[in-house]
């Protein structure tokens, strides 16, 4: 990635259509919501993306999220990603997402896209269906910290299921980013981003990132002026550096995004390390 030339690194975009497999019709219900939730039209290719990106000088990490096993919906390859990545070099990293319910073979997995050379790893408690402190996934989080990789996982308050019956089998309380602390105690040299204000959970996210040196927070999946104003003056202040850049495209634009963010009350001097310069540390691209 040619960080020098970038204005900003986007670190949380999503991969939402394949162009190498068949569009899976299965959980159609949750995908429908979805689009509802977030006012979100027909979504582009990886391609797309990228081209979108690098007309705007905005570096991104792109992953799919590999629901599987808790809603049964196939996903795209992280193969299709990460080759997307390499292509893209200039502009994309690519986030490898395997469910750890899949065991040994998702392990095998994990250790294959490091080999491949993935840049980090994409968790979603609520649609994966586990805590993330479940030692079913530290076999996957040693992997991920002996390549020195980040991994970030979704926090607080999911679109996904809002508004459907039993809201789709989903539980919010896999994504409270206090379970988080265990792991980031754990596997203290593993940079582990939350990802999203953490609503219902923001003061937990907050503490969490405060006492581990290892966590950071993006800032995606919200419009900022909708962030909670502890976020907002922490962001000013003690967690300065450990804040990141993130849209949850194509869910949100950066346009909107970046809009909103100037009328936030960031401070001008916090700025450039929000959209930038602490992503540069966290993603391991000053190495």
């Amino acid at each position: 990635m040619n960080v020098d030339e970038l204005i900003a690194i986007d670190v949380h975009t999503h991969a939402e259509i394949s162009c190498r497999e068949p569009e899976d019709d299965y959980a159609n219900e949750i995908e429908e919501q979805k689009k509802k939730y977030f006012k979100s039209g027909s979504p582009p290719t990886i391609q797309e993306t990228c081209d979108y990106y690098r007309e705007r000088k905005i570096g991104l990490v792109m992953f799919t999220v590999d629901t599987e096993f808790e809603i049964g919906r196939r996903r795209i390859p992280n193969e299709e990603v990460l080759d997307a990545a390499k292509a893209n070099s200039d502009i994309m990293i690519a986030f490898g997402s395997v469910d750890p319910h899949k065991g040994k073979m998702g392990l095998r997995e994990v250790r294959k896209l490091i080999d491949a050379g993935v840049g980090g790893f994409k968790f979603h408690p609520t649609c994966q269906g586990f805590y993330p402190n479940d030692r079913m996934a530290y076999p996957y989080y040693e992997a991920m910290a002996e390549a020195k990789l980040p991994v970030i996982f979704h926090s607080g308050h999911s679109g996904m299921g809002s508004g459907l019956r039993g809201g789709g089998g989903m539980r919010l309380k896999y994504s409270n980013p206090m379970h988080l602390d265990d792991v980031a105690a754990d596997f203290p040299d593993m940079t582990i981003i939350i990802a999203h204000p953490s609503w219902p959970w923001q003061d937990e996210a907050l503490s969490v990132c405060l006492h581990k040196p290892n966590v950071y927070i993006d800032l995606s999946g919200w419009s900022p002026k909708y962030f909670p104003p502890q976020l907002i003056h922490y962001a000013n202040t003690q967690l300065k550096t450990k804040m990141l850049f993130g849209t949850d495209y194509p869910l949100i634009t950066p346009e909107r995004w970046m809009k909103d963010y100037e009328a936030a009350g960031f401070r001008e001097e916090v700025k450039p390390l929000i959209m930038k310069l602490n992503a540069i540390k966290a993603l391991g691209l000053d190495r």
